[in-house]
């Protein structure tokens, strides 16, 4: 599938799901912005639907909320899809995609740990870095410390 196609496929089949989507075709790259209440309908999609495979995730923090890339590849087109969704510094929650994307589970504990975002659902959300030694609700990469 060639990179139009496949950015127009998924604005038709996820219709208001997808709040914007930014193509930057010289990189073959899409940034795709989506509600956080629908990060696993997006990622069961570009899985089930367009066989994207989950690569990684990656958080930030900014002075007013969260935010979360989840990176998929398009391995048939050449095309990585970074999936972005915002999250509120006061309440950093969303849906976990470790029970759909195994890849996910490590990233999501990793996140959780360092910023203190939480995954819901998680299937196993234990600390992964600190093995419990860092005093609890303290967030090392949180600007606010938790």
């Amino acid at each position: 599938m060639k990179i139009n196609e496949l950015i127009e496929s998924i604005k038709s089949d996820l219709g208001n799901s997808i709040q914007a989507i930014d193509l930057i075709r010289e990189i073959r790259r899409a940034y795709i912005e989506v509600d956080p209440k629908n990060i696993v309908k997006v990622g069961e999609y570009l899985y089930g639907q367009k066989g994207c495979r989950l690569i990684t995730a990656s958080a930030m923090q900014f002075k007013d909320d969260y935010e979360i890339y989840y990176h998929f590849s398009d391995d048939k087109s050449g095309m990585i899809l970074n999936v972005h969704v915002v999250l509120p510094q006061n309440k950093p929650e969303i849906e976990s995609l470790a029970n759909t994307f195994k890849a996910a589970s490590w990233i999501e504990r990793e996140m959780h740990e360092l910023y203190g975002i939480d995954f819901l659902n998680h299937p196993e959300m234990a600390p992964l870095l600190s093995e419990g030694n860092w005093p609890e609700g303290e967030f090392p990469l949180s600007k606010n410390g938790a």
